[in-house]
């Protein structure tokens, strides 16, 4: 009989060929229950995919059926997979199939799904462009596509996005070195958001400026503040005749001819070149970028990480001269920008001016 031939050996008898014929019906068909098997736990719902899998795996182990059904079977546990969301795995059967039969179009859909969930677009493309040449009128596969070529875009748009916040951000850095303007780190985030200066096409800096009324901790915000403007120029038009005294201001005491501005010299930490970028990038489609690139981890700016002490005048506090520009201000080797100019008010008409001028006042 069969059963007893030596493995390898050829059957040399009727009788031998015959039974050797209904071993390998009966492995056909068992083969074939187990897929069947598979497909009815599929329909079956979530809870049944794993016996689905475990199916499909026994029947491709059995070795009994041809390339063809094989291939059926692969594709079969490829979707599966998908619908597991085991996306690694559903790509490998998936390929596996096509290998076993090149027309098996489900396999290179599926190929195709899994391919974008894993990101490999290239691949993706190539499966759902191979799949329409087999079967061009397929609607899950022109479907697909659109979604791929979507993701593409996506990915184009998001990458040209961060190449130009990039090329925003170091531009600016590099504005600022020329300058030798000074970054620390933000204050007052919270009154001003995330408003960084903005270059123009003649290479001349507009800051938000945030001016603060230090005696009720008011504020103004100047949204465009060229750094060739004097500051008188702003504060005319803040502090005209025609205009009605500040709400809380109930003795009129600021008024254009009583105000003085001040910084605070020198105090905080100044910030790298590095944390420089990342600042301006704070709010831009390039925040989230993990590596600025190799010349900024050199941290070649001069001011890196050290502090500077203050600078002459009342204390810490050091008065504007209204006919300045921004620009001769933020120059000051003493002033170090808190994210973006920041100015303090008093009027010298109100009690509060003494108490400031004395040093005796400090920020909350």
């Amino acid at each position: 009989m069969a059963l007893w031939m030596e493995p390898g050996s050829d059957p040399t008898t009727e009788r031998e060929r015959a039974d050797l014929d209904a071993i390998s019906a009966i492995k056909d068909s068992s083969t074939l229950e187990l897929k069947e098997k598979g497909n009815e736990y599929v329909k079956m719902g979530k809870k049944h995919y794993s016996d689905a899998i475990d199916c499909y795996t026994r029947a491709i182990n059995q070795k009994a059926l041809n390339d063809h059904e094989n291939s059926l079977i692969y594709s079969n546990r490829a979707h599966v997979n998908l619908l597991l969301g085991n996306y690694r795995r559903a790509l490998e059967d998936a390929e596996e199939a096509i290998k076993l039969s090149s027309t098996n179009v489900k396999a290179f859909y599926r190929a195709a799904k899994a391919s974008l969930s894993l990101n490999l677009l290239t691949e993706a493309t190539s499966f759902c462009r191979k799949g329409l040449e087999l079967s061009p009128s397929n609607e899950e596969l022109k479907k697909l596509a659109v979604q791929v070529d979507s993701r593409k875009s996506e990915i184009e748009n998001r990458e040209a996005q961060v190449s130009k916040a990039m090329t925003t951000a170091r531009n600016l850095a590099s504005a600022l070195e020329k300058r030798d303007l000074k970054l620390g780190k933000t204050m007052y985030q919270e009154l001003t958001g995330v408003k960084k200066p903005v270059l123009d096409k003649n290479s001349i800096l507009h800051w938000p400026v945030l001016l603060l009324y230090a005696e009720v901790m008011s504020s103004d915000f100047i949204e465009d503040f060229c750094e060739t403007d004097m500051f008188s120029t702003h504060l005319d038009m803040m502090f005209s005749d025609s205009d009605p005294s500040l709400p809380w201001d109930k003795e009129g005491a600021y008024t254009w001819k009583s105000i003085e501005l001040y910084y605070e010299s020198g105090s905080g930490i100044i910030l790298s070149k590095r944390e420089v970028l990342r600042y301006l990038l704070e709010g831009t489609a390039g925040s989230l970028v993990k590596s600025i690139g190799d010349d900024d981890e050199k941290e070649s700016d001069l001011y890196s990480n050290h502090s500077l002490t203050s600078g002459k005048g009342s204390g810490k506090w050091i008065k504007v001269n209204e006919k300045k520009t921004l620009h001769d201000i933020l120059q000051q080797p003493n002033f170090i920008i808190p994210g973006i100019p920041v100015f303090y008010v008093v009027s010298n008409c109100s009690p509060f001016y003494k108490e400031f001028k004395a040093g005796k006042w400090a920020l909350p």
